[in-house]
């Protein structure tokens, strides 16, 4: 269940304000509910909250609380708990309410998003390096030029699938640099023979690069064929921005999607390359450069659905919270365009009103489903993800492109 009504810039928190009225909400008895959630009702209709409800019961059983979690809102009962997200904006009512589907199972160990992602490099930077190392290790010319051609193949692959831009310069600079040693390793061809062992690794570097290649050039060319009626206008103004997300199956995780299918994320990267303003370090939202970046409606159209109450998620956290967050979704007349986790309190529209394209809609942010602060944008017409276009760029707009 989800409501996105009402004032968009609504103050409302979620927490233990939250928490305590959605416990009273979940144990008053039917013909109360509307008065602690008349947002909500309005919403989705009495008889659909209901239905909700009883769904709920029975998964949960007799409601015995509701607390706050690093998950989110906790639904407790007798015979399980799930997850839910809620709003309220003074204290007294809920503005907006959604319940997982699903049970909901504490993780026994919480690994941080960042620690996976730098665990990730971390392997990726060893395996390089141990083939970086067979370089200067190999027996002849012919182990050398295939070891040369694995290495190669695995730079092919850092550069085209992962997204360098987003490490920080500490340690995206070394793992590139280790091309150079490499290379560097041609230094002992000289007294090398030209046969005597690792014959066979000359065709392993073919293939790899071939394969890594052809996926690459397939996945980052990729278009649905079907487009937006006419280009857009990029959203974002000034400064260097990096496609996060972006590209053909295997190159862009909103693919399994339907709707998502052509969806860009869209990340600020300075000068040297980082994504944050320290550098990379851990730290809040307003570290990163995207945060708070003033976002211009890319069509004309009409809003037919916003939201500004959620609150911004802390970067490498995901808290239990609608996907789109803050969002703004307008509809063309030919297709519907959605701009989606913007930062709380900053949308400027709401439900039925016009927009002209540039006009302010708000601002980039962390909201919803999201693990840092960026721009999701996608654009669907009959449930079906759409190819993006935008006026003066050209080429693919896939994965690692700035």
């Amino acid at each position: 269940m989800r409501e996105e009504t009402g004032n968009p810039t609504d103050p409302g928190r979620t927490g233990r304000p939250a928490a305590d009225i959605l416990y009273r909400f979940l144990t008053v008895e039917r013909a109360h509910r509307e008065s602690l959630a008349p947002r909500v009702v309005a919403a989705v209709g009495r008889e659909r909250l209901d239905e909700i409800m009883d769904g709920t019961r029975e998964r949960v059983g007799e409601i015995t609380g509701v607390r706050d979690s690093p998950d989110g809102l906790v639904i407790e009962g007798a015979k399980g708990r799930a997850l839910a997200f809620a709003t309220t904006g003074d204290g007294h009512v809920l503005d907006g309410l959604l319940i997982a589907p699903g049970a909901y199972r504490a993780p026994r160990v919480r690994i941080p998003h960042g620690a996976r992602a730098a665990l990730a490099w971390a392997v990726w930077a060893l395996l390089l390096a141990a083939r970086i190392d067979a370089c200067w290790q190999a027996p002849s010319r012919i182990a050398w030029c295939g070891r040369l051609l694995i290495v190669a193949a695995g730079y092919l692959l850092l550069e085209g699938w992962r997204t360098p831009a987003r490490l920080p310069w500490w340690i995206r600079r070394p793992v590139e640099a280790g091309a150079l040693v490499g290379l560097a390793s041609a230094c002992r061809l000289p007294g090398l023979p030209l046969a005597g062992g690792g014959e066979g690794e000359p065709v392993v570097g073919v293939v790899l690069t071939a394969v890594f290649g052809g996926f690459l050039l397939r996945a980052r060319r990729h278009r649905w064929g079907t487009a937006v009626s006419r280009p857009l206008t990029f959203p974002l103004q000034g400064g260097n921005w990096y496609v996060a997300q972006g590209g053909g199956p295997g190159l862009n995780h909103h693919t399994p999607f339907p709707e998502q299918r052509g969806a860009l994320d869209v990340i600020q990267v300075g000068p040297g390359g980082a994504r944050a303003r320290d550098r990379g370090t851990r730290a809040g939202n307003e570290s990163y450069l995207v945060y708070g970046q003033i976002l211009h409606a890319p069509c004309d159209g009409t809003v037919i659905s916003a939201a500004g109450h959620v609150d911004d998620q802390e970067p490498g956290i995901i808290r239990y919270q609608p996907s789109y967050g803050n969002h703004v979704f307008i509809d063309t007349g030919a297709e519907v365009v959605k701009l989606a986790h913007l930062r709380r309190g900053t949308v400027t529209v709401a439900a039925g009103d016009p927009v002209r394209a540039g006009q302010v809609l708000g601002e980039v942010g962390n909201s919803g489903n999201t693990t840092e602060p960026h721009l999701h944008i996608h654009a669907e017409r009959d449930g079906l993800g759409l190819d993006l276009e935008f006026t003066g760029i050209t080429g693919p707009l896939c994965r690692g492109r700035t």
